[in-house]
């Protein structure tokens, strides 16, 4: 008989990365908001918001054993690779066991992509001040090369010794299962695919995506996990979130019986909150969220995600209360998965 100790340890053991040596913990941090203005309001409409609550957000995050950090070159023009490798820097004693994934943007006007991805990835590995990076990553399915020329540069990249593990985001299932036979043809495992998953957006699932990693070993990261700050409860319909927050942006009237379920739930959890609960959620059901961070008190909520399991009955009560996503224009051309 298992245990609710042995379900919680189940649940929080880490996940192996295929073809390398590279494990995730079961949740990460997102750091797309690390150094972005527009969307995040780093030193715009957020002026409690800079360096210094980064930092406290980082120490919180690994000290809670949260040791996995993805960014990106688009993330701030190349800001938040920049932090993460101050922090990294200054983080001699964790350092070691900080996993760290970027990406690469294949914007369509990249023909040469091997050249254009190497010189991306030199680039990052400038920012980051790492030697390589764990997880390497293409952003969206949006260049006009084939899979094979895609399969290529990764690979190339890979026999480098630049990347120990590399992987796709907001590519679909039948774009997912190409290009991880391109890899395969040249001994190369496609680790991940990170595509938006929430209560907010159930895309993943609907679609066969989900079960489709779980088939060839592919990681499924999820990013948005809380809808961009929708599933927190610290939002209404006469308190909207700020900002250019674009995904899962229904309208808060519609998202309030999703927290109000998520309040239920996690009243019958010791008091867990809604967004803790919302990542829980993600974690039973396979996939790695990745929600971002500000400062130390948001690093504490999304650990405490941790430790615990949500039961079946809960999970298939925020089934019943979830939302499939949307398919707007914006998500038709970069969110195929």
């Amino acid at each position: 008989m298992t245990t609710t100790s042995d379900a919680a340890q189940s649940i929080d053991a880490p996940i192996p990365l295929r073809g390398c040596d590279v494990a995730l913990p079961v949740m990460g941090l997102g750091t797309w908001a690390w150094g972005d203005k527009s969307t995040w309001g780093m030193n715009a409409y957020d002026r409690s918001y800079g360096f210094e609550t980064i930092r406290d957000a980082y120490r919180a995050t690994v000290e809670a054993g949260i040791t996995f950090l993805d960014t990106a070159e688009g993330y701030g023009n190349g800001e938040s690779e920049r932090i993460i490798g101050r922090l990294m820097q200054e983080d001699t004693a964790h350092r070691a066991r900080i996993v760290v994934a970027t990406k690469f943007i294949p914007f369509p006007w990249k023909v040469a992509i091997g050249s254009a991805l190497m010189t991306s990835l030199k680039a990052s590995l400038a920012r980051l001040q790492m030697p390589f990076v764990h997880l390497y990553q293409i952003h969206g399915p949006i260049s006009l090369r084939s899979h094979a020329a895609m399969a290529d540069a990764l690979a190339t990249a890979h026999r480098a010794g630049l990347v120990k593990a590399v992987g796709v985001s907001n590519y679909s299932e039948k774009e997912m299962r190409a290009i991880h036979a391109q890899l395969a043809q040249r001994g190369v495992a496609l680790a991940t695919n990170q595509v938006e998953y929430s209560l907010l957006r159930t895309w993943p699932e609907s679609t066969g995506l989900l079960g489709a990693c779980n088939e060839l070993g592919v990681v499924l990261l999820a990013y948005s996990p809380l809808g961009m700050g929708r599933l927190t409860g610290k939002y209404t319909a006469s308190n909207p979130p700020p900002g250019k927050r674009n995904f899962s942006a229904f309208p808060m009237a519609e998202i309030e019986p999703v927290v109000a379920e998520l309040r239920r739930i996690g009243a019958r959890h010791g008091g867990k909150t809604p967004s803790q609960v919302a990542l829980n959620w993600i974690i039973c059901k396979g996939a790695v969220p990745i929600p971002g961070a500000k400062n130390k008190s948001q690093a504490e909520q999304n650990a405490g995600a941790l430790g615990w399991r949500l039961t079946a009955d809960e999970v298939g009560a925020l089934d019943a209360v979830s939302k499939r996503g949307q398919r707007k224009l914006m998500h038709r051309v970069w969110q195929h998965g």
